[in-house]
C-alpha cells in the first residue's frame, strides 16, 4: 500500500481509498481529498511535515499522519 505520505515533489497521483476513522476521515474529505481524484504534490516543508497538494485547482497543506491515511497509485 502506498500513501501520500511517500510521493516524492513533482509528481501526481491518484487517490483510491481513505482510511481513518469518523472525524478524521470526514475532516480530508472535506478539504476535497475523495476517491479518484487527482494530487499533485507540491512541496514538502524543510522537515517534512507539513506536505503542500494541489487538489480540485486550489492549494491544502496536509500533516504527515494525514497524509499516511490516503492511499494512492
Amino acid at each position: 500500500m502506498k500513501t501520500l505520505r511517500q510521493v516524492k515533489v513533482g509528481e501526481t497521483v491518484k487517490v483510491i481509498k481513505l482510511h481513518g476513522e469518523g472525524a478524521v476521515k470526514r475532516r480530508i474529505m472535506d478539504m476535497g481529498i475523495t476517491r479518484g481524484v487527482e494530487v499533485y504534490v507540491r512541496k514538502l516543508a524543510p522537515l517534512g511535515d507539513p506536505v503542500e497538494v494541489t487538489v480540485r485547482g486550489y492549494e491544502l497543506s496536509i500533516r504527515k499522519a494525514d497524509a499516511d491515511m490516503i492511499e494512492i497509485e
